[in-house]
């Protein structure tokens, strides 16, 4: 094989890789992008070769500083979970960036960016769903220790409203109204060592989607703009009505409570179909298909950036009277429902993004047989 042969088949091999990778020479400046580093960066590889790599990513990156202590050292080197922003792309992405020197180039270091958005998505919420579930053995202990007790300090406080007078009375009320919170607190954490299996049968999520609305439009997003970008080819989710309702009813009442001193507050409920995106799963050898995509944006002021890893954490909440089990509740039933759920923040923009299983057609047969 020729060397200008052997030259067009690397170049051909590098084009054809789904990472972004580029040439930089040691003073930043690039002198190769293959097609996935153009649309990472959104230019083409003639812009991209001339400039330097600081024009597209922030001051002080590390990235910077990586390719001057590779190409010095002559030894490979890597950046995990990099933010990567660039002044065409506002939104940051994390990425882990794989550093090389080229030994028939002097000077020049090879950058190989893994972005990993949908891995640490993925990641985060399992990590959740379980945190969710460890709250079981939690709420069993609450229902049978807590609730016994509580249940004679209230009758107990009602005698004393009975027979008291002024400040005395209103004591005895504030320890009732107070018992009443706590056992609501222990009853919604009840719901968390539920573990029998959803019964779950083929649903048509745009029907539960306009039913949310309408509930939210009149309750607890009244006065909020909705819009709505549907994909009407979607096949049916394999899921449990009720549960389905709770899952968006909670999502939208939360970004309702988020657009309150927004001053032209509006929801948006997209729906898509993604296929290619699947995962495993406990109890099952094979990796799922999570192709129904569903989401809830809102553009309010967002989630702190310091709570949004945690978000579907049992008790974390940005709420000042929240309980922070909303959300972990919305995480556990996604999760039984096979789905996975993350979020993505900013000033004037966080989603919700929910991934759920389509309905085998099996599943339709049997549903159609019962009917």
């Amino acid at each position: 094989m020729s060397a200008l042969m052997e030259s067009d088949l690397h170049t051909s091999i590098i084009q054809s890789l789904p990472q972004p990778v580029i040439v930089c020479a040691q003073d930043g400046s690039i002198t190769f992008a293959n097609y996935a580093a153009e649309a990472f960066f959104h230019a083409s590889a003639s812009i991209l070769t001339r400039q330097k790599l600081s024009d597209f990513i922030a001051f002080g990156s590390p990235i910077l500083g990586l390719i001057e202590s590779v190409a010095s050292r002559l030894a490979p080197m890597i950046e995990y979970r990099v933010q990567v922003g660039t002044a065409r792309v506002i939104e940051d992405r994390v990425a882990d960036v794989y550093a090389s020197p080229i030994p028939e180039m002097p000077g020049h270091v090879t950058l190989i960016f893994q972005e990993r958005t949908m891995a640490d998505k993925i990641d985060r919420q399992l990590v959740s769903r379980g945190a969710a579930r460890s709250v079981t053995g939690l709420a069993s202990m609450l229902a049978h220790e807590i609730k016994n007790p509580l249940s004679g300090i209230r009758g107990a406080s009602q005698l004393l409203e009975q027979s008291a007078t002024g400040d005395d009375r209103a004591l005895a009320r504030l320890i009732r109204d107070e018992t009443d919170r706590i056992v609501d607190l222990v009853d919604r954490m009840e719901v968390f060592g539920d573990e029998r299996p959803v019964e779950r049968t083929p649903i048509n999520i745009h029907v539960i989607l306009e039913r949310v609305k309408l509930l939210a439009s009149n309750g607890v997003a009244k006065g909020i703009t909705f819009s709505e970008d549907y994909d009407p080819s979607l096949p049916p989710v394999l899921g449990d009505r009720d549960q389905l309702i709770q899952i968006f009813l909670n999502l939208i009442k939360n970004a309702a409570e988020a657009l309150e001193r927004t001053s032209k507050p509006e929801i948006r409920i997209l729906t898509a179909f993604r296929p290619g995106i699947r995962i495993s799963v406990s109890g099952n050898s094979n990796r799922v298909s999570l192709p129904l995509e569903i989401v809830i944006e809102d553009n309010g002021p967002g989630v702190p950036s310091d709570i949004l890893p945690f978000l579907f954490d049992p008790f974390v909440t940005t709420k000042l009277s929240g309980s922070g089990l909303g959300l972990a509740l919305v995480a556990k039933i996604v999760g039984d429902h096979g789905g996975v759920i993350d979020c993505d923040s900013k000033p004037g923009r966080t989603r919700f993004r929910i991934l759920l299983p389509v309905a085998r057609n099996t599943d339709i047969s049997q549903a159609e047989d019962q009917d």
